[in-house]
């Protein structure tokens, strides 16, 4: 560790007496944080050393931060804010002016001052401290994440002190709001009001009209289900369909990118570049734009001196020509800053993203280009390179892939134009057993050497900078970097945070709780300051261009999508009403404070909510897996991982899969999740680090000796009869969709995929193809690569092969569907993205058809209620990630969703 790295992690006595001017102690009397803080045990749902894992890129990376989780406190509201002031400034080497952010961090374990806060500038180097009494007062609400603490520079910095201003967030919940300021006003923190709006509680969603029942149910109202005997279906074409159906064009609300990206007519007046002479394919006009687009990117240069302009959010101090100031954080600095070179593309999905790279390096800055790819579709960039690049070019292309592969060095790679490789290689290569001693550049590997480009096919990958793929890509070498994806945010603006943060943007905005300080919350107020950093923001490092654009002109056919609605039979609505009465009745309970255990309780509704969506498919599907689960539920024990406790346990992490739950110590969605014995789920690689540091869970402090104490997801049985549901019997959905695909066999043209969350509903759609005589292939997670070909090339080339049953999470990505032309979504996603994808794979490039998409929907159920979040989350997409809600409020709490979902 170098001295300056030193000096900037460690702390002067805070002993003395004035606390204004802390006596100078000597170098080997001060202690790094990181050293004293690693005694300490860490507290629930901290995000654990979560910068130690970038390599190294900054001094904060030693800090362990125990106290204020960077991503804590997102959509939370402003509570007040204290003008204070930052003293023991001489012993520190940082440097900050008026108006900049700053970053506050706890240090628990300083040796001086178990209560201490200390102040960095952006660049992560210390300014100095927070008063002793001050610091006393905050630290046990920061300890304990009651709040989340800002700051700004409200003054200039002097010889001995600064002042600043600090902003207090806490919960937006009105009671739990109402708590956190009695307690700071019994506890006499000097904090005053600034008069920011709360939200207020959510109002109950007002439930669609009720809509006639469809003709094509069976007239029956009966407790008793139909009959097991297959009935005739009705003669009904697709017109009546489209009539008793409600049209829904879900990207309508992404037309407001223009408020925030570069409108259309912009777009279409951009520069073109050449044709490239290297290749085969004549690029079409928008193409060209893009092109001309990438290679400026990779050539940033400055503002000259005199110029107004702002680059990459830098602009030119007007008063001392060699200084600049970022206008996002007001980071000021007199050496030139460092220009981030390469963007995001995020062209919808089928405009040719994987071309325009390819021209990009036949026409850019010479050298190796490394392209990280799902495994399914790292084929198809060797594929488009033979295809469309001349051979007289002599293109070499490495596939850097599977265990057999040699660790090659950086003289090897340097021998070829393109390596491919996928993100498991990326992520194995970068966590090496002696990855705390072993730097970067390595001896051998995909981080020996300094790529000329890389690039991320599918990008939002790297959304959750918590995980081995956005951590590993991250800490690449290389001098342009590029994200590629046609769904820039499937969740939040912070997806948006992980692609910006690989690019290299500098200023600021790379640390996430600046991120969140400047952007993240701010837009959540609608603060128009926020807008406009996140319009130059988009302006400069996002191209995004779609299919419906008038300019781009791909003469797709027609894409109609319907919301078609069904009504519940009498049978069907007892049991859906049944599962909804029992989680209001949990609801209530938690509101009263009657629940003795609100995890279990929350893992209880869970259940029932999923159980709720699953009965709006077929009641079979429930089984009794709710009557199985509420022993583990309610026991408090860790259990014996036992083969039936296991089974009782990956029931449990499925639960938490399906309701899209989140990693509590990144607080991302949950990847490569896992579940312990205790019964907490976390992300893999999060719950992993946490054992290698104190073999205890954070939730509950229950041993976790290795990684053996974690279970993984059962593995995903062949595709088939499921012995606990009975397929004979027939749902209210299940009949709609059979009448559907009835009326478009009319068409002999005409070809259907269903997609469907669950497999066990793909049996019994399965098993009524089969009794009505329709030739259908089979696609889900299930089944090995040759087999999903098989059905791929069914689909395309037999003609009685009319139907294609496919796992919406495994046909999202890397599928060319174009030899079908409609859609069924047979139940609702949590994220909007994934269905968009699952509906592109089908419109695209190659589609010679008029599409339909059906999305069934039980009317006055918790699908429509799905439907409205989805609706909020394109807005997300549509705005450029802004994350302001419906009618100026902020986001709900989760339990604010489930109160949404039950209404």
């Amino acid at each position: 560790m170098s001295n300056s790295r030193k000096r900037a992690s460690s702390w002067v006595d805070l002993t003395g007496s004035d606390d204004e001017n802390p006596p100078p102690q000597p170098k080997q009397a001060r202690v790094s944080a990181s050293q004293s803080a690693s005694a300490t045990q860490p507290r629930p749902s901290q995000s654990l050393t979560r910068r130690d894992t970038w390599g190294e890129v900054d001094e904060e990376d030693e800090i362990l931060d125990l106290s204020q989780d960077v991503d804590e406190g997102n959509g939370w509201v402003c509570v007040g804010a204290i003008d204070a002031k930052i003293v023991g400034i001489r012993y520190y080497d940082g440097y900050a002016t008026m108006g900049e952010q700053v970053m506050i961090r706890r240090e628990p374990g300083n040796p001086y001052d178990s209560n201490a806060i200390r102040i960095n500038n952006v660049q992560g180097t210390q300014i100095g401290h927070l008063p002793r009494n001050l610091a006393a007062q905050l630290a046990p609400f920061m300890d304990s994440r009651s709040i989340v603490v800002e700051g700004v520079l409200s003054g200039e910095k002097g010889s001995w002190d600064c002042p600043i201003n600090l902003k207090i967030f806490g919960p937006g919940e009105p009671v739990a709001r109402a708590q956190l300021e009695a307690k700071l006003k019994s506890d006499r923190v000097p904090i005053k009001k600034l008069g920011i709006a709360a939200p207020k509680a959510p109002k109950k969603a007002v439930p669609p009209p009720q809509r006639r029942q469809m003709g094509y149910h069976s007239s029956q109202s009966s407790s008793q289900p139909s009959s097991s005997q297959p009935e005739p279906l009705p003669e009904l074409g697709i017109e009546h369909f489209i009539q008793h159906s409600e049209r829904f064009n879900p990207r309508d609300v992404e037309k407001l990118v223009e408020e925030w990206g570069a409108g259309e007519d912009a777009l279409k007046s951009m520069p073109m570049a050449e044709q490239p002479l290297d290749l085969i394919s004549t690029l079409l006009p928008y193409q060209r734009q893009g092109l001309a687009w990438l290679l400026e990117k990779e050539r940033p240069v400055l503002p000259a001196v005199g110029s107004t302009d702002v680059v990459q959010l830098w602009k030119r101090s007007a008063e001392r020509s060699n200084a600049f100031t970022n206008i996002a954080t007001q980071y000021s600095t007199a050496t030139p800053p460092v220009l981030a070179k390469g963007g995001i593309l995020a062209d919808d999905m089928g405009l040719g993203k994987t071309l325009q790279v390819i021209s990009l390096i036949l026409e850019g800055s010479p050298g190796t280009t490394l392209i990280v790819a799902p495994v399914s579709v790292m084929s198809n960039w060797v594929q488009q390179i033979e295809r469309h690049v001349k051979k007289g070019k002599n293109m070499k292309v490495l596939t850097y892939h599977g265990s057999n592969r040699k660790r090659m060095t950086h003289g090897e790679f340097g021998e070829y134009d393109i390596v491919v490789t996928s993100y498991g290689t990326l992520g194995t290569e970068y966590s090496t057993k002696d990855r705390a001693v072993e730097k970067i550049p390595r001896r051998d590997g995909l981080f020996s050497t300094h790529w000329a480009r890389v690039v991320l096919d599918e990008g939002h990958n790297i959304r959750n900078p918590a995980t081995k793929s956005s951590v590993a890509a991250t800490s690449l070498l290389a001098t342009a970097r590029w994200v590629l994806t046609g769904t820039p945010i499937v969740n939040s603006i912070k997806d948006l945070y992980s692609m910006l943060k690989f690019i290299g943007i500098t200023g600021g905005l790379q640390r996430l709780e600046i991120f969140s300080a400047v952007l993240t919350r701010p837009l959540a107020l609608g603060d128009p300051s926020a807008e406009a950093i996140l319009r130059s923001v988009m302006r400069t490092w996002c191209l995004r261009r779609k299919k419906d654009m008038k300019f781009v002109d791909l003469k797709l056919p027609e894409l109609s999508e319907y919301v078609h609605r069904i009504t519940f039979r009498k049978d069907e609505r007892e049991k859906y009403d049944a599962f909804q009465a029992e989680a209001k009745g949990m609801v209530k309970q938690f509101q009263a404070g009657k629940s003795k255990n609100g995890l279990n309780m929350y893992r209880h509704v869970l259940e029932v909510l999923l159980r709720m969506r699953q009965v709006c498919c077929h009641w079979k599907l429930c089984g009794t897996r709710v009557t199985d689960l509420a022993p583990l539920i309610e026991s408090d024990e860790v259990v014996a991982l036992t083969k039936e406790n296991r089974a009782a346990l990956q029931l449990l992490l499925q639960l938490n899969i399906e309701s899209r739950e989140d990693c509590p110590i990144c607080l991302e969605e949950l990847h490569n999740p896992v579940i312990t014995r205790c019964k907490h789920v976390f992300g893999q690689e999060c719950i992993e680090r946490i054992i290698q540091l104190q073999k205890k869970c954070p939730m509950c402090r229950a041993e976790l000796a290795d990684n053996d104490c974690l279970v993984h997801p059962a593995v995903e049985e062949q595709a088939g009869e499921d012995p606990d549901i009975d397929v004979d019997t027939k749902s209210s959905k299940t009949e709609a969709l059979m009448s559907i695909l009835a009326a478009s066999r009319r068409d002999p043209k005409s070809k259907v995929v269903i997609f469907s969350q669950w497999t066990s509903f793909l049996n019994i759609i399965q098993h009524q193809l089969n009794e009505a005589g329709m030739k259908y292939a089979r696609i889900d997670g299930s089944m090995p690569a040759q087999m999903r070909d098989a059905s791929i090339t069914a689909l395309e080339s037999d003609p009685d092969t009319r139907i294609l049953l496919a796992s919406l999470s495994v046909c999202s990505v890397g599928l060319n569907l174009v030899a079908a032309d409609t859609v069924i979504l047979a139940d609702s996603w949590w994220a909007p993205a994934i269905e968009d994808q699952a509906v592109d794979r089908v419109h695209r490039l190659g589609q010679t058809r008029p599409c339909k998409v059906w999305r069934l929907i039980m009317e006055d159920s918790i699908e429509e209620r799905v439907l409205e979040i989805q609706a909020e989350k394109r807005k997300l997409v549509g705005k450029a990630f802004q994350e302001k809600a419906k009618g100026g409020k902020e986001k709900t709490t989760r339990m604010g969703d489930i109160l949404t979902l039950l209404s």
